[in-house]
Formats: structure tokens, C-alpha cells, sequence
């Protein structure tokens, strides 16, 4: 059989890197070790994981840590990774409940700018977080955003919500997209460009998400969602991809440059995320907001990069949002 041969040019999709890995992140720690470092918790550092991440975000200048937990087993973290803790702010804290509430409580001191997890559940650092009368809530909801740089994407990707909340509403969503936004603004991102996500690029009454991605482009239509570029409900493939999104005939700003994608719930997000890791060689970051501080939502996955930049996000957005004296 003769093989087939197509006079089609290869799909974006199909690019080999066009730059280095972790390129588009090592930036943007660049950019924030321009400004002060921040105060951060670190709550519950007692494996070498959470302590060595913490210490490199210190090297950077991008944190002053405070480490928050059982002293004990921090330090014998630290002899594990063969570094030292002294001249570093501990508060000793019997167990990671403890540690949490501890960490809490000097944010709502305005002793801490941000709070990074360290090893714990991730339930117990949130609860400690969302607890009513915890001093930590805001009007908005709070959201994680993923910080993408996958080699085969011309700028950072933002993906949101891949952690917190499972299947988000309208309401919910909306938050989700303003969290995000604020975040994109942040890093300097003046209007950021939102596409909604859904499996179909048109509405339709038995597909929910396609019906809200439609009501959240109206709410940025009636200034409901401001400082972005919203369109949706577009499937990932048009949203990625201008050629897709002209072959079906959309015109949209968004299509083929999104900032942001906003996945329908949690685990399409949290599945796209880990896919742009292991399949696109990404590297990524992320922050948790909404609450009054950032909050580096780490898990027992992330290397020690990932950690430094997921500060470095908490960073210049802790910058962003404390007001001027």
C-alpha cells in the first residue's frame, strides 16, 4: 500500500516546544523578585518537600517565611534536607490542626501577607481558612487557579477551577472568573482574555455548562465581570485553536489566544491541568483567592520549582491587593 501524503501543514497542536520548559515561569519569578518579599506562613512544613520549597522561595527573595507547626519534627525535616532554620520565624504548634488555626490567626493579625500549605490535607488547611469567624472570608468565593507554562502555548494558560470547588454554579463561576482576572491583572495581564469551556461551542438546554458559560459572557456584557474579554461556551479544541474555531465558523477575539480557561467543574479542570503536565511537558503553578491573602495550595507533587513559582504568584498579587499607606 502507498503511503498517503498530505500537502496540509502540520496542526498548531502538533508543534514540537517552541521554547525552553518552565521558560515563561522563571519570568515571572524574575519579575517579582523586583518587589519586596512578602510575609508567608508556612504551615506544617515537616517533610522536606513543603520546608525546601519554602527556604528556595526564600533564596529567591520572593518570601520571609514564618513556619508554623510542631518544632520537633520541623527540624528534623530540616536535617533531613540539610538545611538550617536558624534566623527563621518559628511558631511551634502541637499538630497540623493547630498549625492552620495558628496560621490563621496572624493573618488576621496582619502579622502574614500570604499562607503556604505544607504537609497536610488539604481539608485542614482550607477549613481553617472558610471557618466561620476565622476572619478570612471575603465577599468572593474562593477559587484555585492553575498557572500553566506549556512550551507548545505562546504565553502562560491559566486554568480554573482544578482544586476547590467541585461542581461550581453560576454564582460560583462567576467568582471563579473574577478570581482569576484579578490574578491575571496581577501579573500584568491589563485584559485578559476568558474562554469558557464546555464540550460544545453552542448552547444547549441539556449541556448546563454551555447555558452558564452564555449567562457569564452576558454578566461581562452588563459589567457584572469586568476587566476581561469573556466568549463561551467554547469547546477546548476551538478555544486552543483559531484554525478549529474557524473551521466551525466562530468568530471570536478569544479563540486561539485565551489567558484563561474556565472549566465547567473540578475534575474536567483538575484533568486538563495534570494533562498539559504529563502529555504538553508543562510546568505550573498556582494560588488559591478569594479569601483576604493568597494561598499557595501545594501538593506532595510539586518539586521545588513549582513551589517557588506558586510564591512568586502569591507574591505580586499580595503586592496588588494591600492598599497603598
Amino acid at each position: 500500500m502507498s503511503e498517503i501524503k498530505s500537502d496540509k501543514a502540520a496542526p498548531p497542536w502538533a508543534a514540537v516546544f517552541s521554547r525552553q520548559r518552565g521558560a515563561l515561569l522563571a519570568e515571572l519569578i524574575s519579575r517579582a523578585q523586583a518587589l519586596p518579599p512578602i510575609r508567608m506562613g508556612v504551615v506544617h512544613p515537616c517533610d522536606r518537600p513543603s520546608l525546601e520549597g519554602a527556604l528556595a522561595a526564600r533564596d529567591k527573595g520572593l518570601i520571609v517565611p514564618t513556619l508554623v507547626g510542631p518544632c520537633k519534627k520541623m527540624e528534623a525535616a530540616a536535617r533531613e534536607a540539610g538545611v538550617s532554620l536558624d534566623d527563621i520565624d518559628i511558631v511551634e504548634a502541637p499538630h497540623s490542626h493547630a498549625a492552620a488555626d495558628q496560621a490563621v490567626e496572624l493573618v488576621r493579625r496582619g502579622r502574614l501577607h500570604a499562607i503556604m500549605k505544607g504537609a497536610l490535607h488539604t481539608d485542614e488547611m482550607m477549613a481553617a481558612v472558610v471557618r466561620d469567624g476565622a476572619g478570612l472570608r471575603t465577599d468572593r468565593r474562593i477559587s484555585h487557579v492553575f498557572v500553566i507554562d506549556a512550551p507548545t502555548y505562546h504565553k502562560l494558560l491559566f486554568v480554573t477551577d482544578a482544586a476547590i470547588n467541585i461542581a461550581p454554579t453560576l454564582e460560583i463561576k462567576r467568582d471563579i472568573v473574577r478570581n482569576a482576572v484579578d490574578l491575571a491583572h496581577a501579573i500584568g495581564i491589563a485584559l485578559p482574555k476568558v474562554a469558557i469551556l464546555s464540550a460544545v461551542e453552542t448552547v444547549e438546554a441539556k449541556i448546563p455548562s454551555t447555558v452558564e458559560a452564555a449567562a457569564l459572557c452576558k454578566m461581562a456584557d452588563r459589567g457584572q465581570i469586568a476587566g476581561a474579554l469573556l466568549d463561551g461556551p467554547l469547546a477546548f479544541d476551538n478555544a486552543i485553536s483559531k484554525e478549529a474555531a474557524e473551521a466551525k465558523h466562530i468568530v471570536s477575539e478569544v479563540a486561539g489566544d485565551p489567558d484563561i480557561l474556565v472549566a465547567p467543574d473540578l475534575e474536567s479542570g483538575n484533568i486538563l491541568a495534570k494533562q498539559l503536565v504529563f502529555l504538553a511537558g508543562a510546568h505550573t503553578a498556582g494560588v488559591v483567592l478569594g479569601a483576604r491573602v493568597p494561598i499557595v495550595l501545594t501538593s506532595r507533587a510539586d518539586d521545588v520549582g513549582s513551589r517557588v513559582a506558586s510564591s512568586a504568584l502569591a507574591q505580586l498579587f499580595a503586592h496588588r491587593a494591600r492598599p497603598k499607606p
